[in-house]
C-alpha cells in the first residue's frame, strides 16, 4: 500500500524545493549579470527533490555530507540563506567564514559536513561519520552523497566493502544526473545502473525516481530504518536531471535541448504544486503567498551578503593545517 502524506509534508516539499531554486537563480543571477560571485559555481536544479525527499524521512541529528554542489543539501539541513549567500560573495558571514565559496558550504551545528571538491572523497568521510555515530552509541544514521561521475572511483568500493563489513550505519545515495562533468554515464562505465554495485557486497541496492520526492522519501525511510535497527547500508540511486550545466561555464554541448524539456516536464516543484492543488491543500493566494516569502528571503540573502564585511586579515591562517608544521594549526 502507498504511503500518504499528509498536507502539511507536501507543503514543507513544495516550500523547500522552491526556496532552493530561487536561491540559486538568484545567486546565477548575481554571479553572470552582477559579477558578485567568482569561483566556481554548481546549481542543484532540477535535483530539488532529492533534498526535500530526503529531509522528510531523516532526524536533524542524521549527519550529511555532499560533493562540490552542495548549496541545496546546506539549506535544507537548516543553513540560513543570509550566511549561504553571502559564503557565495566571499564574505565573512558565510557559513564557512567565507572561505569556502561555493563548492564548501558547512555547518557542524546543523550535522551538515560538506561540500567537498575532491570527486568522491566524500563517500569516504561519510562511512566515517557513520562509524562514529555507532561508535558513540547513538541511532543517527549517515547520508553520503554523491554523484553518478563519483561512482568510478575506487574509493567507492573500499568504503562499501568495510560499510557492509561493520555494519555501519549510512545510506549511499547516488544523485544520477546522467552526465558527471559531461559525459554520459553509457561512455564512461560497463554498469549502466548503479544501484547494482552494491550487489557485490551483499549490500541492498534500489533505483529510485530522483525527481518525485514521495518515491525519495519511501526509499530513504526503508534505508534509514534498516541502517537504525544495526542492519548496515544501503545504496540508493537516484534517477535525476540537472537542467543547467555542470558548472555555470559549461555550453553544455553534449547533450539536446529536446532531452533537456523531456525533463522540465518532469519538473519536481511543479509535481508537487500540481498534487497540493489537486487535493486543496492550498489555495492559490496561500501558494502565491508562499512564493512571496521564498521571494523576500532571497532578496534579503543579497542585501545581508552585499552589506556583510569582508575577511580580516587575520583569517587567512586560521582554520588551515600545515601538516610540515602542525604547531601553526589555528582553529577558530
Amino acid at each position: 500500500m502507498a504511503k500518504k502524506f499528509t498536507k502539511e509534508t507536501y507543503l514543507y516539499w513544495y516550500e523547500l524545493m522552491l526556496t532552493i531554486r530561487q536561491f540559486e537563480l538568484k545567486a546565477e543571477e548575481m554571479y553572470k549579470m552582477a559579477g558578485k560571485i567568482r569561483g566556481f559555481f554548481h546549481a542543484y536544479i532540477g535535483q530539488e527533490a532529492i533534498a526535500a525527499g530526503c529531509m522528510s524521512a531523516t532526524r536533524p541529528e542524521d549527519p550529511y555530507i555532499t560533493g562540490y554542489r552542495c548549496h541545496a543539501l546546506g539549506i535544507a539541513k537548516g543553513l540560513t540563506l543570509d550566511s549561504c549567500m553571502a559564503e557565495l560573495y566571499g564574505k565573512a558571514t558565510g557559513c564557512a567564514k567565507g572561505k569556502g565559496g561555493s563548492m564548501h558550504f558547512f555547518s557542524k551545528e546543523h550535522n551538515f559536513y560538506g561540500g567537498h571538491g575532491l570527486v568522491g572523497a566524500q563517500i569516504g568521510t561519510g562511512a566515517g561519520l557513520a562509524f562514529a555515530e555507532k561508535y558513540r552509541g547513538t541511532d543517527n544514521v549517515s547520508l553520503t552523497f554523491f554523484g553518478d561521475g563519483a561512482a568510478r572511483q575506487g574509493m567507492l568500493h573500499e568504503v562499501f566493502n568495510l560499510a557492509m563489513l561493520w555494519k555501519l550505519p549510512v545510506v549511499f545515495i547516488c544523485e544520477n544526473n546522467h552526465y558527471a562533468m559531461g559525459t554520459s554515464v553509457e561512455r564512461t562505465s560497463n554498469v549502466k545502473d548503479i544501484y547494482t554495485l552494491a550487489e557485490a557486497y551483499d549490500m541492498p541496492g534500489e533505483a529510485v525516481d530522483g525527481m518525485d520526492p514521495e518515491a525519495i522519501h519511501n526509499a530513504v525511510e526503508r534505508a534509514v530504518t534498516r541502517a537504525r535497527a544495526g542492519e548496515g547500508p544501503t545504496l540508493l540511486e537516484m534517477k535525476t536531471y540537472r537542467y543547467k550545466g555542470h558548472s555555470i561555464s559549461d555550453p553544455q554541448k553534449y547533450r539536446t535541448k529536446e532531452e533537456l524539456d523531456e525533463y522540465k516536464h518532469k519538473d519536481p516543484i511543479d509535481l508537487i504544486y500540481a498534487k497540493i492543488k489537486k487535493a486543496k491543500y492550498a489555495t492559490d493566494e496561500e501558494l502565491d503567498a508562499i512564493k512571496a516569502k521564498v521571494d523576500a528571503a532571497v532578496d534579503e540573502s543579497v542585501r545581508f551578503a552585499e552589506e556583510s564585511p569582508w575577511p580580516s586579515e587575520d583569517e587567512v591562517l586560521k582554520d588551515v593545517y600545515d601538516v610540515d608544521h602542525p604547531s601553526l594549526f589555528v582553529m577558530d
